[in-house]
């Protein structure tokens, strides 16, 4: 058998192994067995295994409006099947070339079906059944750092019985790359405050010195140094340090100018003086979900080793309300020399995300820029759960990153820039208020951001307020931290920023 990940360790709760087809092991096979027909409900070798093993009923289930009913993806269960050893056959309808989409959400369903049992696909020779193990893996994901005893989840096995293994686990580990990416970011967004501190965060980014990514932590007498008065203005009611992480994966051409991914990085939002109401306040540990996603991606091109030179910066910061904390009215300094009356306390992702956008641009002068942050609850008025909003002043580097949400399954929209919007930002005692009133929130907080940006850098701003974390399961992804924008970024760099 083949392990497909070599010397990775995958955190979803499956170990995924493929495996020659030996249809002699079906009949004793443990856990539950999966067999995929086609939308004819024809059925292949292994199929025709389990069916004579099962005195036809599969192939009586094939003729029946149950499975008719089935649309491309989906997933029906036949439990205590005769003749075998398993405790259901877990039947898939699958065309015989199925898209990306359909492929992964057919392993999200068995995802969901094998709960903790182990689980053997007997997958033949048929077309995109690494990305089916890809919607597995991603759906398969469970945080359960803080559970203990019979709440901690058991490691489950899936073995992909196929007639290519080395072939299709060569098309796999990219992607078992690319999910632990997907996971690291989901385990930042889902740790509570206590646990992830700004340092304990800028602990576990220097971890990624193991797999070959440089890390720099400035600490908060070099932020006051460089003149980050913006960024530090927002943590300077905690506790908790504020600090800017550096992270620079350089394995693209020697002179190549990297792509910049930026990271708004608020282990928690209280709203500072401007205090948030308590209900629901818990969820604000998401608050870094745009640090989380550039570490996330750092990690990906790290374990892939992925031909291109990319720096993430996250800023992190604990917002809270102190005898020391920013007040409305205050006037603070960015590092890029500018002033921002601050009207909200509450609107501080974009006092953090300023100054780091600024160090990024004057210190490594990036082909590309692309801030991350849970912003503005604005963009969840507008799209809500299903697309993150995306701002840009270059039409090419936003339409790349759109082709690579749309074909990772990562729903983005893009959404207007414009002087009118600007003006609203207008101060009578400042360079510039950092809220521009109720409407359109979500476009005057990313044209604050695009005061930032120089006129030489293409720059994309990504609101993920909305799909950073939700509140029901998804195709791909549990209640809870999804990890959105890891895969799309991913896909980016590789059809974009990647030498040859």
């Amino acid at each position: 058998m083949l392990m497909f990940s070599g010397d990775l360790t995958m955190t979803s709760p499956a170990k995924i192994t493929f495996a020659e087809t030996d249809l002699d092991l079906v009949a004793t096979a443990p856990g539950r067995v999966a067999v995929i027909l086609d939308e004819e409900g024809r059925l292949d070798p292994g199929a025709r295994r389990v069916n004579r093993l099962m005195r036809q009923a599969l192939n009586r289930f094939a003729e029946s409006r149950a499975f008719a009913d089935m649309k491309p993806g989906d997933l029906k269960s036949l439990a205590s099947p005769t003749g075998m050893e398993a405790e259901a056959v877990d039947v898939i309808k699958l065309p015989r070339r199925p898209d990306v989409a359909t492929a992964r959400k057919a392993g999200a369903a068995l995802a969901r079906a094998r709960g903790e049992a182990d689980l053997l696909l007997l997958a033949g020779g048929r077309a995109k059944m690494a990305d089916l193990a890809m919607g597995l893996a991603l759906r398969g994901y469970d945080f359960a750092d803080h559970k203990t005893g019979k709440d901690a989840p058991r490691e489950a096995s899936l073995t992909v019985m196929c007639s290519k293994p080395a072939e299709l686990e060569g098309e796999f580990t990219p992607m078992a790359a690319v999910a632990e990416g997907v996971f690291f970011t989901r385990d930042l967004v889902s740790e509570p405050a206590n646990v992830l501190t700004t340092t304990e965060f800028a602990t576990r980014l220097e971890a990624l010195r193991g797999l070959g990514v440089e890390v720099e932590v400035l600490d908060e007498d070099r932020l006051a140094e460089l003149g980050m008065g913006a960024l530090l203005a927002v943590g300077q009611g905690s506790d908790s340090p504020s600090k800017v992480v550096v992270m620079k994966w350089m394995g693209g051409a020697q002179d190549a100018a990297p792509l910049a991914l930026v990271g708004k990085g608020v282990v928690f939002d209280t709203g500072g003086i401007s205090l948030k109401p308590a209900a629901g306040m818990e969820d604000m540990t998401m608050d870094m979900g745009g640090a989380g996603v550039v570490s996330g991606v750092m990690k990906a091109l790290a374990l892939r080793k992925a031909p291109a030179n990319v720096v993430g910066l996250v800023g992190l910061v604990e917002n809270m309300p102190s005898g020391n904390a920013t007040r409305p009215g205050d006037i603070v300094k960015s590092m890029k020399g500018d002033t921002v009356e601050v009207i909200n306390t509450d609107a501080e992702g974009r006092l953090v995300l300023c100054d780091v956008m600024w160090y990024a641009q004057e210190t490594f002068q990036p082909a590309g820029m692309i801030d991350l942050a849970t912003l503005t609850g604005a963009v969840i008025i507008a799209l809500g759960h299903d697309n993150a909003g995306v701002f840009s002043n270059n039409d090419s580097l936003c339409n790349d990153f759109l082709k690579s949400a749309e074909a990772e399954c990562e729903g983005a929209w893009r959404l207007p820039l414009g002087q009118s919007y600007d003006d609203q930002l207008k101060s009578q005692k400042a360079d510039m208020k950092n809220v521009g009133g109720r409407p359109a929130g979500s476009i005057t907080a990313a044209q604050f951001l695009k005061r930032f940006v120089k006129e030489e850098t293409p720059w994309i701003h990504l609101d993920i307020a909305g799909v950073a974390q939700v509140a029901k399961d998804t195709d791909l992804a549990p209640k809870g931290a999804t990890g959105w924008g890891v895969m799309a970024l991913d896909r980016l760099v590789r059809d974009r920023f990647e030498k040859g």
